[in-house]
């Protein structure tokens, strides 16, 4: 139905009778876009992918309640990247199932949604535990960003092996990033996909938000992705390769590291402080965390260093001094005195300095600990043109003291 049309229609509630315009208010789908609606067709899982804001969890929570309510689900699957991620959002969230699915009581202590009237269950699962879900079976299962999952695939294979109940099905509902368990989902012949952008969904946003993002990310490569819903390939040309990262991650650091180093690229202004945390063992790399983050005073952002330092037992802070050459060791300890802190001097072009960071990736000498989503984008969407991403510089800074590139002098015998 047409905005117009459902303006009218809007306007000629306050003639009908107080049941009416409740049962009309109540429509989802009088107020729901297209694309937020199933697709029409013979479908196993509905791909729903959009802007930040664009209405995903809306529709999921509605597309849940609609099918309990009539009799499609009595078990039903909702999982996102961790149990804590599910409940806030999927669940108690502002557009969450409870708000929506009438006579549902939730369980936390056993993870649980039951519907007292109809007998269904909707199980709390966690993509952090792909393994938990064996064992479980399905007619209706609801995935929520499923690009933040820390196994996607894994996760993913789990929950369609036990949606085997009933008239079956399964809906996504993700902000797209190019991951590969995401291209091998769009390839699928099973899979329908509908797109919705932040803009779409305008009315139900604040005009000062949508001003903000339009202005700060409008026709970049991240406004794309992150606003618009579009998947994103990596750029031609870049240093890094999403599939260098993928192949490498882990889960966890191993123990007893060798050594812990912060990377560092403060703000101009009050830009984005790129903060990294990267560590040594047996001669291979790992990332261990992203703690950048932007619009922070020197006091604040000196801060987060120095948070970041102790958290992970740091042996040093390694921070690049172009922009405020010994203010930027002065700013770092007045927050932490007793921080190591070592200034480096970018002396030759971002690109060239990252190069020989790329080569480790490219011979599988750095693993991320986890997933690191912003850090990745950045790195894989750099071509070297225009400003260098922060956070990327962060990250070549710390690997960079941890690889340095030069020989270390071996003394020699003189031979008489």
């Amino acid at each position: 139905m047409s905005s117009s049309s459902k303006a009218k229609i809007l306007a000629a509630i306050e003639n009908l009778d107080d049941a009416e315009a409740e049962a009309l208010e109540q429509d989802w789908e009088f107020y729901a876009r297209n694309a937020q609606l199933p697709p029409e067709g013979d479908w196993f899982i509905w791909l729903f992918l959009g802007g930040r804001g664009a209405g995903k969890t809306r529709a999921g929570a509605e597309w849940v309640a609609e099918r309990v309510r009539a009799g499609h689900a009595r078990r039903v699957a909702l999982i996102a990247a961790t149990h804590s991620d599910a409940r806030r959002v999927m669940i108690e969230g502002d557009s969450g199932l409870l708000k929506f699915a009438g006579g549902a009581e939730y369980f936390p202590s056993i993870r649980k949604i039951q519907w007292a009237a109809t007998g269904a269950e909707a199980f709390v699962l966690s993509a952090e535990e792909p393994d938990s879900i064996r064992g479980y079976q399905f007619d209706t299962a609801w995935g929520d960003e499923f690009c933040k999952w820390p196994e996607a695939q894994a996760a993913l294979d789990m929950v369609l092996m036990g949606l085997r109940v009933g008239e079956s099905k399964m809906m996504i509902s993700t902000t797209p990033r190019p991951i590969p368990a995401l291209k091998a989902l769009v390839g699928r012949e099973d899979c329908v996909r509908t797109t919705s952008t932040t803009r779409d969904n305008a009315a139900n946003l604040s005009s000062g938000y949508m001003k903000s993002m339009q202005a700060a990310y409008g026709g970049t490569r991240l406004g794309r992705q992150e606003l618009d819903g579009e998947i994103i390939e990596d750029v031609e040309g870049a240093a890094w390769q999403r599939e260098w990262i993928e192949r490498t991650r882990v889960k966890e650091a191993p123990p007893e590291l060798d050594r812990i180093v912060v990377g560092v690229d403060p703000p101009a202004n009050q830009g984005e402080c790129g903060i990294v945390v990267a560590c040594l063992k047996d001669k291979e790399g790992y990332v261990l965390a992203d703690h950048s983050k932007e619009n922070l005073s020197p006091a604040k952002w000196a801060a987060r260093v120095a948070d970041a330092y102790e958290e992970f037992g740091a042996s040093s802070v390694v921070a690049e001094a172009n922009q405020g050459g010994k203010m930027v060791q002065h700013t770092l300890l007045n927050e932490h005195p007793n921080m190591k802190v070592t200034l480096v001097h970018a002396s030759v072009g971002k690109k060239a300095r990252a190069e020989p960071v790329a080569a480790l990736y490219e011979t599988g000498r750095i693993h991320h600990v986890g997933l690191l989503p912003t850090l990745e984008d950045q790195m894989c969407g750099y071509d070297g043109t225009g400003p260098s991403p922060d956070r990327m510089d962060a990250l070549v800074w710390a690997l960079t003291e941890l690889f340095p590139q030069r020989r270390i002098a071996i003394p020699r015998a003189t031979v008489m």
